[in-house]
C-alpha cells in the first residue's frame, strides 16, 4: 500500500473552501487593488485563484509588503522566531485594519 500523499494542499478541506454565500468569481477590486510598500496586509487564501497561492501555514497571518514582483507582492511574515518572505498575488491579500 503506497504512503500517504504530502501535497501542497493536504489537510485544507475546510480551510480552502468558500462559504456558500461567497462562492463564485473573485471581484475585480480585489485583484486590481494596489498595495504600497510597508503596508500591513492579512494573508487570506482565495481557493478559486490557484496562481500565486501561499502555503496554508500562512493563512490568516499579518505581514508587511516588502516589494512588488510582477503582479505579485513579496510579503514578510513571521513564523515563530523566523521571518519568512513569501510571494503572494493580491487576490490572497486583504488590507490590515488596525
Amino acid at each position: 500500500m503506497p504512503g500517504k500523499s504530502k501535497g501542497y494542499r493536504t489537510k485544507t478541506r475546510s480551510l480552502l473552501r468558500r462559504k456558500p454565500r461567497e462562492k463564485g468569481k473573485t471581484g475585480l477590486s480585489k485583484v486590481l487593488y494596489e498595495y504600497k510598500l510597508g503596508e500591513k496586509v492579512v494573508v487570506l487564501i482565495d481557493p478559486s485563484a490557484h496562481k500565486g497561492m501561499p502555503h496554508r501555514r500562512f493563512h490568516g497571518r499579518v505581514g508587511v509588503i516588502e516589494n512588488k514582483k510582477g503582479r505579485a507582492y513579496v510579503v514578510s511574515v513571521t513564523q515563530g522566531k523566523a521571518v519568512k518572505e513569501i510571494i503572494v498575488r493580491p487576490e490572497h491579500l486583504r488590507p490590515h485594519l488596525g
